[in-house]
């Protein structure tokens, strides 16, 4: 017989397992290849490009002829002078090669929306590859805090044992108590940030958030050796933004080409046929009667006078020169910055290497031995247990900005060969 205490355990045990979240290791490949896939942003962006690829195409298209029908009626029924039926068909003849200035535009409209999607791409890499480094980092402090969590819960129990026998003062297991319960705050803090973090890798790849990814730790493999002037060189040559300010260039000188088409005007091409029926009254009888007929149609384009449409189109080729000067400058202002943080980033990761953490590691054993020989009292074992909790997670912040300082680097040069 299930009780009613029965029953609102079970409801809380489904409710716990409805709550639950898949874990799946997640390598850097595979999440990369998730963000280029299905990242939904991307995917927005990506219509962009057809959309301007279908403007090209309506571009290339001739205006659409008319067709037109007529039917008179001469109003004298009492005379009988009879009807007229008319048919004719009229086009517009584009002069000063309008359709192609119009497709030229298309196309280097089209060529620029692609490259605004490579620049949308490379920053959306770089910033997928810092959310996975992020998730790294968030994984290791974690770690952290769990280790010094279970070692100050360890310790504290000891002084609890310790104050039973006598060793210690009730202060001191008490002050034990509250720095492992401080700890173990500490470390639902953590796991808290650890676990936005993993779901920043979920929303990125397009995945729903009931499925934790968990990053594969990252190789170590960040050394580069780099030449600033190269690095602007290549920046200047290669980076999708650059090339787009370039393209926008074109765009522009491609409006002044159309303006100057627009000037022209356009010839109206007619070519029609009436039939009018046979008049049967006896004053002046007539038989029916075939016309054929052509025409042209020149409009008086006092408009084209106007330089207002071409005086824009010639301002916005200056504007746009001025723009790409300025993103050149911005380019490499940002690799500048970039390579100078990627050096001062490594040269932190080496302090660590000579041997940092190892001292911290010996010289907080040595504080635990000697507190619990009672020849030091317990705040010098807890400032030097901050003192090491403080290094590793500088160690671990300092491999993520080297990390991160790499990924900057080739985002701001426009190359890739990262590989975690």
């Amino acid at each position: 017989m299930i009780t009613r205490y029965n029953k609102i355990l079970l409801l809380l045990l489904l409710a716990v397992a409805g709550n639950a979240q898949t874990k799946d290791s997640l390598t850097y490949n595979r999440f990369l290849t998730g963000v280029t896939n299905n990242n939904m942003a991307y995917v927005a962006e990506r219509f962009n490009v057809n959309q301007a690829t279908a403007r090209a195409a309506a571009a290339k298209m001739y205006p659409d002829p008319s067709l037109s029908f007529g039917w008179v009626d001469n109003g004298q029924k009492r005379l009988k002078m009879g009807y007229a039926f008319s048919t004719s068909v009229n086009w517009m003849l584009e002069l000063g090669n309008k359709r192609q200035a119009r497709s030229r535009v298309a196309l280097s409209q089209l060529e620029l929306t692609t490259l605004q999607l490579d620049n949308y791409y490379r920053n959306l890499r770089a910033d997928a590859t810092l959310a996975y480094l992020q998730a790294i980092l968030q994984g290791n402090l974690l770690k952290v805090i769990k280790e010094s969590s279970q070692s100050m819960s360890q310790f504290a129990r000891t002084d609890s044992i310790r104050f039973v026998h006598g060793e210690i003062k009730a202060v001191d297991a008490r002050q034990s108590k509250l720095e492992a319960g401080n700890m173990l705050n500490a470390v639902y803090k953590s796991e808290a940030t650890h676990k936005a973090a993993l779901l920043q890798l979920s929303m990125l790849m397009g995945k729903s958030s009931d499925t934790l990814y968990y990053p594969m730790v990252a190789s170590s493999g960040f050394d580069r050796e780099f030449n600033l002037k190269e690095l602007m060189a290549t920046a200047v040559s290669n980076r999708a933004d650059i090339l787009a300010a370039g393209k926008d260039k074109e765009v522009a000188g491609n409006m002044v080409r159309l303006a100057q088409a627009n000037r022209l005007p356009d010839l109206g091409l007619n070519f029609g046929v009436a039939q009018n029926s046979g008049a049967t009254n006896t004053v002046a009888p007539s038989p029916s009667t075939n016309v054929v007929s052509a025409g042209i149609s020149i409009p008086l384009k006092f408009s084209g006078r106007s330089k207002a449409e071409l005086l824009s189109a010639q301002y916005n080729v200056a504007q746009t020169g001025a723009r790409y000067e300025q993103a050149v400058l911005q380019v490499q202002t940002e690799v500048a910055t970039s390579y100078y943080n990627y050096i001062s980033a490594r040269k932190q990761v080496t302090q660590f290497h000579t041997g940092l953490l190892e001292d911290a590691q010996k010289a907080l054993d040595g504080k635990i031995y000697s507190y619990r020989s009672g020849e030091i009292n317990l705040l010098e074992v807890l400032n030097a247990q901050r003192t090491y909790n403080t290094l590793q997670q500088s160690y671990y912040e300092a491999l993520n900005g080297y990390a991160a300082a790499l990924v900057e680097v080739e985002r701001s040069t426009g190359i890739w060969d990262i590989n975690l």
